[in-house]
């Protein structure tokens, strides 16, 4: 089926239907590769105003679609208002593909609907509910960046990606005379569009976020590590060119399965990876390594950049569940640690109750450590107690990090 729709389509139903991750759903939906990258600027360009074509729909349809139909107009909608799109090829395209798919029936509504639509009449609302739609960030997200960050929380909210994040392990030189951006880091660049190729399975570089690339700039070479939640395993493979033994640790056997596969590629021979839970404790492991890093579950709103998918369904009771995980994970893993060994704690989220609010309640609880002073050639703020990432300043990287030491 060649309608420019029938491929986002799809991606989006099992992302909006079905729960999937975005990443997870492009890699495992089949399609047409001469419009590859139609499809993901479609599919990314909707979930990034997902809060506003939702808007456009309840100002215009009189009763709430069902999924499916929500799915096409949002996909319809884009093509209008952002892409530009002339309304009769964008209409014709929606009418056609809802046919096709044995929708008939909502293929006079689709008309109707398309045809009507004029953005001048969708109206944003005041204070918070309107830059909740405006930078598509769950409510309770937005009261919370106000409150930590006043007026810079908009610069925040609205801050775009730097780029495909790629870091080099060898033949660099080849792919720097495309369009890029330099990074702080050596060998990882930005670039606009950037397509894999048969090096990229040679292990000859791989992709990882400018934040991910900075967290293990913190952590200190060491003979043994423990990376406590690691898949899929990016910073257990950068940290293994560091480090004599990695163990590379992560919940579930699948995820586990991406880590070794993510090694083999990379040729990273000194990590072991192993399915457990990093909120049990391991009798065996106590005391045993000379660095262990938490990078724990977090809300993930650092990267709304990368992953748009992840605003969708978010609730703020979701985070008092997060912060018991995030509490647990680092007091049992801080009893791996060796005297004089260091514990690193990160996340790739901008709110401070995940950050340093962890942190701070670790610390009063555990006079075993004591925080140390660390900095990073990416831009950042200090904290009380870590370094935080902030996508207007860092290529779009939302990011914590912060280092202890066992006394």
């Amino acid at each position: 089926m060649t309608n420019p729709f029938y491929d986002p389509y799809r991606v989006l139903t099992k992302i909006y239907a079905e729960g999937a991750h975005l990443k997870i759903a492009l890699a495992e939906t089949d399609m047409e590769e001469l419009n590859r990258a139609r499809t993901v600027k479609t599919v990314y360009g909707v979930l990034e105003h997902d809060a506003y074509l939702s808007l456009c729909i309840r100002t215009f349809a009189p009763k709430n679609p069902k999924q499916s139909l929500r799915t096409l107009l949002k996909i319809a909608l884009y093509w209008l208002i952002y892409l530009e799109k002339p309304r009769y090829m964008v209409t014709d395209t929606a009418v056609e593909l809802a046919k096709k798919m044995g929708k008939s029936g909502a293929a006079g509504f689709l008309n109707a609907f398309l045809r009507a639509f004029e953005q001048d009449k969708v109206c944003l609302p005041s204070g918070d509910e309107g830059l909740e739609v405006k930078y598509n960030f769950p409510l309770f997200a937005v009261k919370r960046l106000k409150a930590q960050y006043g007026a810079r929380a908009e610069q925040i909210m609205s801050a775009k990606s730097g780029g495909v994040s790629v870091r080099f392990v060898r033949g660099a030189e080849n792919y720097l005379h495309l369009p890029h951006i330099a990074t702080p880091f050596e060998n990882v660049y930005l670039f606009p569009n950037f397509m894999r190729d048969e090096r990229f399975f040679a292990g000859d570089y791989t992709f990882q976020s400018v934040g991910s690339v900075a967290i293990c700039g913190v952590v200190e070479p060491c003979g043994t590590l423990l990376d406590a939640c690691a898949a899929p395993g990016g910073k257990s493979v950068l940290l293994a060119e560091r480090c004599g033994q990695v163990t590379a640790c992560e919940l579930h056997p699948h995820r586990v399965s991406l880590i070794n596969s993510y090694c083999e590629r990379m040729n990273a021979g000194n990590v072991t990876a192993i399915a457990c839970d990093s909120a049990v404790f391991r009798p065996e492991w106590e005391e045993k390594y000379d660095g262990v890093l938490c990078d724990v579950p977090c809300s993930g709103l650092g990267t709304v950049c990368e992953n748009p998918d992840i605003v969708l369904n978010k609730r703020e009771e979701d985070l008092k569940g997060l912060f018991a995980v995030q509490s647990a994970i680092l007091k049992n893993c801080a009893r791996y640690v060796k005297a004089g060994g260091k514990l690193y704690y990160s996340t790739c989220s901008i709110l401070e109750e995940e950050n340093d609010g962890v942190v701070s309640a670790f610390l009063s609880a555990n006079g075993k450590f004591e925080r140390v002073e660390t900095e990073s050639p990416l831009p950042h703020e200090k904290t009380a107690f870590g370094l935080q990432f902030l996508p207007d300043k860092a290529f779009g990287a939302g990011f914590y990090v912060c280092a202890m030491r066992r006394k």
